[in-house]
């Protein structure tokens, strides 16, 4: 097996594309290829799944320590002929940078920069990305991008030294992914059309040697027997609970890993829509709503009142229910949008949320649980991130019903939502004290914070006996 990573400059550099028409490229010369992001990205792998046909998996050693993310890499990467690995930000930014990924793994990098703009230029800024860090990671080449012609391409590849140049983009490629407030467009909003993906894959075919793109890329054996999981024992089929998983357009941000331990702790993931499921799936033994875009499909997800109110039930009834970030602003007494207008939600936790027009928290979250819930005892440390453009309506949180601002609550009235407890004491990844976090109500636990299974090896099993024994 084969493996490179694709590193930036900076952010913005164009390493999403070139990681991309890659990926196109390499499934056009018919390899089986494993696709993996650093850091905590949802968007940028399911893109990679769009092409690859194979779930991309998250590389992020401040979330889940070096061991597992080494052993996640092995995992997945042992039946393919080649990995790809997503860079974050620049090479060398932050604590933990694509540079120390690519030193953990193995794996000589290929560096992309942005030549607008440039010439001569280039190459003192190859030259300081080859030689600083200490050791710096071995290099597979680099590719420009955003060059202006074929002569522009000559004048920087002639100045580059002791390292190969594969090749460019040109400026006028016509490739581009929407973006919205959280980044990207999502794999589910299909922002990938068959033909844009053979064109891309067709621009990096005649203008990116990929031939000595594979053969600079490094080798690796199956892996270090110690890197490898012992063989997975499931229990029988009969004897498996099931988990309903929100999975649509509204809510599709989820730790493919995640949903992996949960099998492997013993069970079955069945999905189910809010959009369009007037109740979730029979027979299940627990909820699990991850993150998303919930404020692009509020009225949608309001007027499918059957399901809002089987939630409140299910919930009600003491029955386990997990939410994160959309999945928080959706058992929220509703959602404000960016316009002001209010629709509403479930009603189990006793606030409303609203949108903002700028971010309201970006970053890696470590947490104590406080008490015992769906993902662990009391004591118990587990990790995850942030980032989300909505937030709590100020004065609401306290509250048992919720504030529309007006007086009158924002979900229904008949129905009074119990006061949440706060479970999570929460740091920042320096260590800085946040405000608790963990709105717990019966069995019902819901955050802000995209917790990685991965983190803390016993999640998963914790999760699995807490929706059997409820």
């Amino acid at each position: 097996m084969h493996g490179i990573v694709i590193a930036g400059t900076h952010s913005g550099c164009g390493k999403t594309t070139v990681s991309l028409g890659i990926l196109a490229a390499l499934r056009e010369r018919g390899l089986r290829v494993q696709s993996f992001k650093t850091g905590p990205d949802f968007i940028d792998a399911g893109l990679h799944r769009i092409i690859t046909g194979r779930p991309s998996r998250n590389l992020d050693i401040w979330m889940c320590g070096a061991e597992e993310v080494a052993r996640c890499f092995t995992r997945h990467a042992e039946d393919a002929d080649i990995a790809v690995v997503e860079g974050v930000m620049g090479m060398y930014d932050g604590d933990f940078s694509t540079a120390s990924l690519a030193r953990l793994l193995g794996l000589p990098v290929v560096l992309v920069v942005d030549a607008y703009g440039m010439a001569e230029s280039a190459a003192a800024v190859v030259k300081g990305f080859m030689t600083y860090g200490a050791p710096a990671p071995s290099f597979a080449g680099v590719i420009f991008n955003r060059v202006a012609s074929e002569s522009h391409f000559a004048r920087l590849k002639e100045c580059i030294r002791d390292i190969p140049v594969l090749g460019y983009l040109p400026r006028d490629l016509d490739f581009e992914i929407p973006h919205r407030h959280l980044g990207l467009t999502t794999a589910e909003e299909s922002p990938l059309s068959d033909e844009n993906i053979r064109k891309l894959a067709g621009a990096i075919l005649k203008h990116i040697d990929i031939d000595a793109l594979v053969k600079g890329s490094g080798s690796r054996g199956g892996g270090s027997g110690s890197l490898k999981r012992p063989p997975v024992v499931r229990p029988a089929a009969s004897s498996r609970p099931s988990l309903a998983v929100a999975y649509d357009r509204a809510f599709c941000f989820y730790y493919e890993d995640n949903l992996d331990a949960l099998r492997d702790a013993g069970i079955d993931i069945v999905f189910f829509s809010p959009l369009s499921d007037p109740l979730p799936p029979d027979h299940a033994a627990g909820i699990y709503i991850g993150g998303g875009y919930p404020e692009l499909h509020a009225k949608a997800l309001s007027e499918n009142t059957s399901l809002l109110s089987a939630l409140r039930a299910w919930s009600c009834a003491g029955r386990p229910l997990y939410a994160e970030c959309g999945g928080l602003m959706y058992l929220s007494q509703g959602i404000y949008d960016f316009e002001g207008t209010f629709f509403p939600m479930a009603g189990i936790l006793p606030f409303p949320t609203q949108m903002k027009k700028g971010r309201a928290h970006l970053g890696y979250r470590e947490i104590v649980l406080e008490a015992e819930c769906i993902l662990g005892g009391k004591g118990d440390v587990c990790r995850g991130h942030e980032f989300h453009y909505s937030e709590i309506r100020k004065g609401a949180e306290e509250g048992s019903n919720g504030d529309a601002g007006d007086g009158e609550s924002p979900g229904r009235p008949e129905e009074k939502a119990p006061a949440p407890a706060r479970i999570y004491s929460v740091r920042d990844r320096t260590g800085r004290t946040l405000p608790g976090e963990g709105y717990r109500v019966s069995n019902t636990l819901a955050s802000y914070i995209h917790v990685h299974f991965g983190s803390n090896a016993a999640i998963a099993a914790r999760f699995a006996h807490f929706i059997q024994e409820r």
